[in-house]
């Protein structure tokens, strides 16, 4: 049950020598690329894909450079600037020369970017829980940016490992533990096994930084934008959501009742009714 059956799955050049992993959904009108955010990858969106594309759209689940099956050179930048850069050149070889993002906590960051940046690339926003606007990389990840040289020492003595680092980030994610079983849980720690596989996810944490996001001003932003978060997300608060909804001139808010942090995990069926909904609202609507 890892990856459903309908689901395509290939990998898309970026013109530098490296590549992105990509899970495609559908073939429908509507293009719809889906963003995770940190400690996840793609495979949060394998309910969430297949409801878009049996509603007519085509959802392309990207693993984010540097994480789950995308590539991660050892001299590659993984902040929000070369994320942005690395998705407009994965949505040029999908040859999408427009289409709606929808990103998750980190990922919202980087679909943000891109707005800011190529707006003739973004339709639509979906931002779902994303970061606090005073502290980009959110409690947890700064965290792990904090202690990042004790956690490494640990690493090299063999002491520590990603599971004792992401399992609490994840578990705190879910409002239901239900929802992020062990086996769930090995499954989004796959990609960082071994102390080589730990010391990446310290990395990416530590490429995370507020000075690339400084000069992005939400109130420029022209696109139509909807915040998603679950009530019982405890990072993004629905002050944190609503501060983004007032600061983005044509964004709106709605919630997910119920749910913790990881909204297409907990809620996949509610999540895609809202993007398909908010993406085929006429623009005078």
């Amino acid at each position: 049950m890892l990856l459903p059956a309908d689901a395509d799955l290939f990998r898309v050049p970026l013109g530098t020598g490296a590549s992105m992993h990509v899970a495609r959904y559908g073939y429908g009108d509507d293009a719809i690329v889906l963003l995770h955010g940190f400690g996840t990858s793609s495979f949060l969106w394998r309910h969430v894909g297949p409801l878009l594309a049996v509603q007519g759209a085509r959802a392309f689940a990207l693993d984010l450079f540097g994480y789950g099956e995308s590539d991660r050179p050892f001299d590659a930048e993984f902040g929000l600037d070369a994320q942005s850069g690395y998705l407009d050149a994965a949505m040029t070889a999908l040859q999408l020369q427009r289409a709606t993002v929808v990103g998750m906590d980190v990922g919202a960051l980087v679909a943000l970017r891109l707005a800011f940046d190529r707006p003739e690339r973004i339709y639509r926003l979906v931002l779902v829980g994303p970061p606090p606007l005073e502290d980009l990389a959110g409690p947890e990840i700064r965290e792990l940016q904090r202690d990042t040289a004790k956690y490494a020492l640990r690493l090299s003595r063999g002491l520590f490992g990603a599971e004792s680092l992401l399992r609490p980030f994840l578990q705190g994610s879910v409002a239901n533990q239900d929802r992020m079983p062990w086996q769930l849980l090995g499954r989004y720690l796959a990609p960082y096994l071994g102390a080589d596989g730990a010391n990446h996810l310290l990395a990416l944490a530590g490429a995370l930084k507020e000075d690339e996001f400084a000069d992005v001003e939400l109130r420029r932003l022209r696109q139509r934008t909807l915040i998603v978060r679950g009530t019982r997300d405890r990072w993004c608060t629905r002050g944190i959501a609503e501060a983004y909804a007032d600061q983005i001139p044509r964004a709106i808010y709605q919630h997910v009742d119920e749910v913790g942090h990881l909204v297409p995990e907990e809620d996949a069926s509610t999540l895609a009714r809202l993007i398909l909904a908010f993406v085929r609202t006429r623009e005078d609507g």
